[in-house]
């Protein structure tokens, strides 16, 4: 009888073990850096194969109407990184470099998607851009990391022989963070290879490690953002494309993809695939004239409040728990990625700080009703641009003393008829929820890099005033 109830026992706690194990699924989320809307094969690209990538479309599911939560890559990364409108906290700018302003980042007052998960015993690590701050205070191992493999800025070189900095906090500006050596948590490494495919075997080496425990894994790429380069091997694959800088832009996506195809297949062999969520996603809309991408049939690019903008192609698998090859139409943003995560986990969310995003799976799996967002908001400070999301329409204030526009996205998804003026009601009630929206937020907290020369300004006024 004894031992009948310990083998009882035995069994509850294996299967109790189970259970925790499928209420904690690993996280991967793969987010690129400027790449079109239309530059992957899951939205109908052509001349840039992208097979890797495609297989988390085609294993999972496509979001025809996926958003970031800004058309540039400090802030959409924030809002990403906190689940929350990155305008809350004052962060819509892209930072500066500056490794001795503790402000120009992502205020200590939030919370991250890695320290969130830390609170349920999950490992996080990030490879590749941060972008969220250079300040040592900043860091990722302050915000909740445990390993860091990347550079701190915006942006980097992609070939070893140019990263001729080796401390990255001797950079002294935008140009001089390119040019660093990689930061190995806080140790300063030079790769021996091509940039992205150094990031893609450190993402592997990462997984490999953390294998046997919940993990979060950010491969943050800064392909396929500028400076165009790349490797003879890559480049070789398009030899069909004439255009220079299109061929160029095609081998650095190509590269991405290679790294995606490592870290699936290192999944399917540890045999985790089943128990991780994949997101990919870029951080915003292609910027079409400097890196030649293309966001087809979309409205605008980079930093636009226009479809162009911040639509992006966006994809989920989690192979045995949602559906293969799935589309799924309504409005989601990358807000929603710490949301799922957190919901999946029960990792709990500080009261005084909500999540904007919401979790996707009970949507995806028709165990919710409704949609995922009434509405989704957009503000860009600077330039004066807003946009509102509510279902079909989106409401726009193009910058500037531009009147506003509406257009009905479902059948105008490049945004090319306006219809205000015979909906003006509509528009109304969307100029009132746009304004309510952004009541809540507050402005700017640091100076971006289009301020570059009013901070140097600041910062003589304030050596000068200490004297």
């Amino acid at each position: 009888m004894l031992v009948m109830k310990k083998l009882q026992l035995s069994l509850l706690l294996v299967a109790c073990s189970l259970l925790g194990a499928t209420t904690k699924p690993n996280l991967v989320v793969i987010m690129t850096d400027d790449l079109g809307y239309a530059d992957v094969g899951f939205n109908g690209c052509k001349d840039i194969p992208t097979p890797n990538i495609d297989r988390i479309a085609d294993q999972g599911v496509v979001f025809t109407n996926g958003y970031v939560a800004y058309p540039v890559c400090g802030p959409s990364r924030a809002g990403f990184m906190t689940g929350r409108y990155q305008q809350r906290f004052g962060f819509e700018r892209n930072p500066q470099y500056r490794t001795d302003d503790s402000n120009m980042g992502l205020p200590l007052s939030e919370d991250t998607i890695a320290s969130v998960l830390k609170r349920v015993g999950y490992t996080s690590g990030i490879v590749g851009k941060w972008h969220l701050g250079a300040h040592p205070k900043l860091h990722p191992l302050s915000r909740g990391f445990d390993f860091f493999h990347g550079h701190l800025g915006g942006g980097h070189q992609y070939f070893p022989e140019a990263l001729t900095i080796k401390d990255s906090y001797k950079a002294k500006n935008e140009p001089d963070s390119y040019r660093t050596w990689i930061l190995r948590n806080h140790e300063p490494v030079q790769p021996a290879k091509y940039l992205t495919d150094d990031f893609s075997d450190t993402a592997v080496e990462f997984i490999e490690l953390n294998q046997e425990d919940p993990f979060f894994l950010f491969l943050s790429y800064n392909a396929p953002h500028t400076p165009l380069q790349a490797t003879e091997n890559y480049l070789d694959r398009f030899d069909h494309i004439e255009d220079k800088k299109r061929k160029t832009y095609a081998a650095m996506v190509s590269a991405v993809d290679d790294g995606v195809g490592r870290v699936l297949d290192k999944l399917k062999e540890l045999e985790i695939a089943d128990d991780t969520l994949v997101f990919f996603l870029s951080d915003n809309g292609g910027p079409t004239t400097k890196n030649a991408s293309r966001n087809t049939p979309l409205r605008g690019g980079k930093s636009d409040v226009w479809e162009g903008g911040h639509r992006v192609p966006f994809a989920l698998m989690w192979k045995e728990h949602l559906s293969s090859g799935e589309s799924y139409n309504n409005p989601v943003s990358s807000l929603d990625i710490l949301a799922t995560i957190a919901g999946l986990a029960d990792a709990p969310i500080a009261k005084e700080r909500p999540l904007d995003g919401v979790n996707l799976i009970p949507y995806l799996k028709k165990e919710a009703k409704g949609i995922p967002h009434e509405t989704l908001y957009l503000r860009k400070w600077d330039q004066k641009r807003y946009s509102i999301r509510k279902g079909k329409y989106k409401y726009v204030i193009a910058g500037g003393n531009s009147k506003p526009q509406l257009f009905n996205l479902e059948k105008d998804i490049a945004e090319e008829n306006n219809i205000l003026f015979s909906n003006k009601e509509l528009a109304t009630d969307m100029e009132k929820l746009l304004r309510r929206w952004e009541s809540e937020l507050m402005e700017p907290q640091f100076f971006g890099l289009i301020h570059t020369d009013a901070w140097q300004k600041k910062a003589k006024n304030a050596a000068e005033n200490k004297k």
